[in-house]
């Protein structure tokens, strides 16, 4: 990679959330490790950051569903030769119709992409960065972990809820090391998520277009962020107040604010 800069490795990075952020870091000097399971998507966004922004960019395509992966996946960067300065655990999705109605294995691979290979991507990944006196994290959690889960997709908010505890905890352990840790939390985004899990013309039409925020936003928010070490950041005016009713509310009732939101997804 170039000398004297620094790498960060993104995953999910072919599209949405995750190629708005590697825009941000490429544009602000930094060099890349993309990972994601479609290698063509990563190529192409390797080819035009590299050409705009000159920085050195690989690509590594791995699918965070198989257990191995994150394993095998800092054993390619090692082979390479790179070190990892900076990690954005982003890769997600959630393709749930139901708890009882989705394939298991489908759970179990929400469960492996968006909660086991942070944690293990982490662990493998840190110490190298404390012991250089520098590191960048950024776990892209979600509103949806601030508020009560939701029906239907049930996993999903239990998930990035964990996500954002655990990266509160690396925050506090990180301090002095020079290390950042933030969770990153976005409301309704504008990306391909819907799109793949089919829910895009239901979420457009329960929520107004103010509510919405595009990706490249989020990312610079996030990045900003995790450069300013906080250990959590949530886009947006309207979602910090969802986020504060989501606390504040007795639990009865924000289910039932949830819950109702729900409903309305389900009569569109």
């Amino acid at each position: 990679m170039g000398e004297g800069r620094r790498t960060i490795l993104i995953t999910g990075a072919s599209a949405g959330i995750g190629a708005a952020l590697a825009r941000v870091c490429a544009g602000r000097g930094y060099d890349l490790i993309l990972t994601a399971r479609r290698e063509g998507p990563l190529q192409s966004l390797a080819e035009e950051l590299s050409a705009a922004y000159g920085v050195a960019i690989a690509v590594i395509p791995a699918d965070l569903a198989d257990p191995d992966a994150p394993v095998r996946l800092v054993e390619a960067i090692t082979v390479r030769g790179l070190a990892v300065d900076g990690l954005i655990n982003n890769a997600g999705f959630s393709r749930t119709t139901g708890f009882l109605t989705t394939d298991p294995a489908d759970h179990a691979a929400m469960v492996r992409v968006m909660l086991s290979a942070p944690v293990e991507l982490s662990r493998l990944l840190l110490p190298g960065m404390a012991a250089r006196g520098w590191g960048r994290v950024l776990n892209v959690a979600s509103l949806a972990g601030q508020m009560p889960a939701t029906g239907g997709d049930t996993l999903y908010g239990p998930i990035k809820s964990f996500l954002i505890k655990a990266s509160q905890g690396l925050w506090l352990e990180m301090q002095g090391t020079g290390v950042h840790v933030t969770a990153l939390c976005p409301g309704y985004t504008y990306t391909e998520f819907h799109d793949v899990n089919g829910s895009r013309e239901q979420v457009s039409a329960a929520y107004p277009k103010w509510m919405w925020m595009d990706a490249d936003r989020v990312a610079r928010i996030g990045w900003d962020a995790v450069e300013a070490n906080r250990p959590r950041v949530t886009p947006g005016v309207m979602n910090n107040v969802l986020a504060a009713l989501g606390g504040m509310l007795p639990n009865t009732m924000a289910l039932k604010m949830v819950g109702g939101h729900a409903r309305r997804l389900d009569r569109l």
